[in-house]
């Protein structure tokens, strides 16, 4: 089955991080990918441009509303994710854990959808 791993962090505080710093936390993401390939489970990832990229829409009665930025207002914005392959959630819980990202925010782990989801 495949999981989301989805990536919470403070994204100011992540502006605010020396590129030097940076490039070695990207560097343990790097390596988080390389465990994940190893073990079979890695299906994909990708970085998410800052919150000020974003857009939410909606439709109501029938009227596109388009609103700047994301859809909640929260400490912590989503930033990226993986996409684990991973035989039940406490395995995917257990990949989770190795993720670098798991020091600076949080992860938030979901099944696939089984009728919707790839699997």
């Amino acid at each position: 089955m495949n999981y989301l791993l989805m990536l919470f962090a403070d994204e100011k505080a992540g502006m605010a991080i020396p590129p030097d710093q940076m490039a070695g936390f990207m560097n343990q993401m790097a390596a988080y990918q390389a465990t994940l390939e190893k073990a079979g489970a890695f299906v994909g990832t990708a970085a998410l441009q800052t919150t000020d990229t974003a857009r939410t829409i909606t439709t109501q009665g029938g009227e596109l509303k388009v609103h700047d930025g994301p859809y909640a207002d929260t400490r912590e914005q989503f930033g990226g994710y993986f996409i684990i392959a991973a035989p039940d959630m406490a395995a995917a819980i257990a990949l989770a854990a190795q993720c670098p990202a798991a020091t600076w925010g949080h992860i938030e782990i979901r099944p696939y959808h089984p009728q919707f989801g790839p699997d």
